[in-house]
């Protein structure tokens, strides 16, 4: 096939991204460097007793308290919650209040820019959420988290919200029959008494706090291999062993390879596959990642293996580069749903990646039917609404499908890891995305982002074509169809087949009017005419 390119002369108006941003009491004065959780767990009750040290920079000077976010027992959650016994630093007691799910440490006196503080917090009380404390599906007591997007705070005090990133520890001390997992390396398991055990592991790579994870069951574990010197361990329930250790044996090592070479390093100690009750599907926790217990089956069924790619694709979208806001979740969940694509496309072939891109174009148009007014980026918090939809992911990736079409694929690699590299470890938002793919591609992408990102229309096409004998000539009319009066501006590619030679020739068109006649020089009529052969436009198409 060859490319002709033309181009329409109407010119779209430049449209402004305007900054939108959640509502959470974003504190920039400071920087949470490292937590340290100790818990004490029992099968006697599930109330939880919890030890906190949390290392704070202080970045100006007028910092008078500190907030963390800490659910207390109230009414809302039938008495469950945290009662805080104690705040300390420095070894001095220090004021504190706690309510309405707020934690507020008062400062004796004014910590100094560039100082770095640890706050001690004795906690305990039985978490309303965050942590499950239940059976599972056989009934074994277990202990798992779920911390997204903003549960953490049911069972740790911390900032629960993507912006603020850190280190982080977990030493539990839990009946000795049960093993326990997190977040980074295992430092230490030892045995207490009779009864009890400690565990500590450690994880030395800043993340948000929903992306802490706690797994505490009795658990069958694999080391299934190293990557890059890193351990990818299994870790599934002793009755599920042989099923488990089946299931999770592939395709982890190869994904992890396909990432880095794309993206760019992979960021964290270990690769731990979890088997887990707390979820409906996978938890993208950072380095440990959980999946529904009922996923494991043995039989290495193709939704666990897509489930396990497209959570280990978060291990560097979301969790390595991280949303500054929930407004931006696409750049999570958007990049995960593509890059899960990609990772398809190179190990299953071509046809594995356009089966996907149309089932989530199929998606996107079944959602925009139940709400016409969801865009990918809006102003969200997760204090007060949910803040993803199906949209998220399928258009999301549908964005990145289009953008990668639009520079290049060469070009769009480019930036992507110039945008990994930057923002590794650290947050980022669209504009920093839509940032890194101009200075790659040389290209101004305002339109593109503006009407595919923050704007909740979804394109939809009539169109028909007749050839003109005369002029020997097909007219091509395309008309924009949608509901709303906004005109979107986007190439479409014409693939015209010719019976006689069976030969086709595949033409490229910019359309920036509601209603666009396209005229093609043709010498004969031809057989027929198809709309976007390649899949690479989002857009319901009718054509007569």
């Amino acid at each position: 096939m060859k490319y002709k390119h033309f181009a329409l002369t109407t010119i779209l108006s430049v449209l402004v991204i305007f900054c939108r941003a959640d509502n959470y009491p974003r504190n920039y004065s400071i920087d949470i460097l490292h937590y340290m959780f100790e818990l004490k767990l029992s099968d006697n009750t599930d109330e939880i007793f919890g030890k906190a040290s949390i290392s704070v920079l202080f970045k100006t000077n007028d910092v008078k308290q500190i907030r963390l976010d800490l659910i207390n027992t109230n009414g809302k959650y039938l008495q469950k919650g945290m009662v805080v016994e104690s705040v300390s630093y420095n070894n001095t007691n220090a004021n504190f209040t706690h309510k309405n799910d707020e934690l507020i440490i008062q400062l004796s006196s004014q910590a100094r820019k560039g100082s770095t503080i640890t706050f001690i917090i004795q906690y305990h009380g039985v978490p309303a959420g965050g942590l499950r404390i239940g059976p599972t599906k056989y009934g074994d007591r277990s202990f798992f988290n779920e911390n997204w997007p903003n549960n953490a705070r049911h069972w740790l005090p911390a900032i629960d919200h993507p912006y603020d990133k850190a280190t982080s520890e977990f030493k539990v001390t839990a009946p000795s029959k049960y093993k326990v997992v997190s977040n980074g390396i295992l430092l230490e398991e030892s045995t207490i008494d009779k009864e009890n055990k400690l565990t500590h592991w450690k994880q030395s790579v800043p993340v948000s706090s929903w992306l802490f994870v706690l797994g505490v069951a009795e658990f069958a574990v694999q080391h299934v291999g190293k990557f890059d010197g890193k351990d990818i361990q299994t870790w599934v329930y002793p009755r599920d062993r042989e099923k488990g250790f089946t299931d999770f044996a592939e395709p982890t090592k190869q994904v992890l390879q396909f990432y880095s070479d794309y993206v760019g390093p992979y960021a964290y100690e270990k690769l731990a596959n979890i088997q887990s009750p707390s979820v409906g599907g996978g938890m993208e926790t950072s380095s440990a990642i959980f999946y529904a217990e009922n996923l494991v089956t043995g039989k290495y069924e193709k939704r666990l293996r897509n489930v396990v790619i497209h959570e280990i694709a978060h291990q560097w979208f979301g969790n390595a580069v991280t949303e500054t806001t929930w407004d931006d979740a696409w750049l999570s969940e958007g990049f995960a749903t593509f890059f899960s694509m990609l990772f398809q496309e190179h190990a299953y072939g071509h046809e594995e990646f356009v089966a996907a891109i149309k089932n989530s174009r199929k998606s996107v148009y079944n959602f925009s039917k139940k709400d016409s007014t969801y865009s990918i980026v809006a102003a969200r918090s997760a204090e007060t609404d949910p803040v993803t939809t199906g949209i998220t992911y399928q258009k999301g990736a549908w964005v990145l499908h289009m953008l990668r079409e639009k520079i290049g694929h060469d070009t769009f690699r480019k930036g992507i890891q110039a945008y990994y590299s930057k923002y590794f470890n650290a947050n980022a938002t669209t504009a920093n995305f839509k940032e890194e793919m101009e200075k790659v591609s040389g290209q101004n992408l305002t339109t593109f982002f503006n009407q595919w990102l923050y704007k909740s229309d979804n394109l939809k096409i009539s169109a028909h074509w007749e050839y003109d004998t005369t002029a020997k000539q097909v007219l091509l009319k395309i008309n924009q169809t949608h509901y709303s009066g906004f005109v979107f501006d986007f190439p479409i590619e014409v693939e015209i087949y010719n019976e006689d030679t069976n030969s086709t020739e595949l033409l490229k068109f910019q359309v920036n009017t509601k209603a666009s006649t396209i005229p093609i020089k043709l010498n004969k009529i031809p057989s027929s005419i198809k709309l976007d052969p390649r899949t690479v436009l989002l857009a319901e198409i009718e054509m007569k």
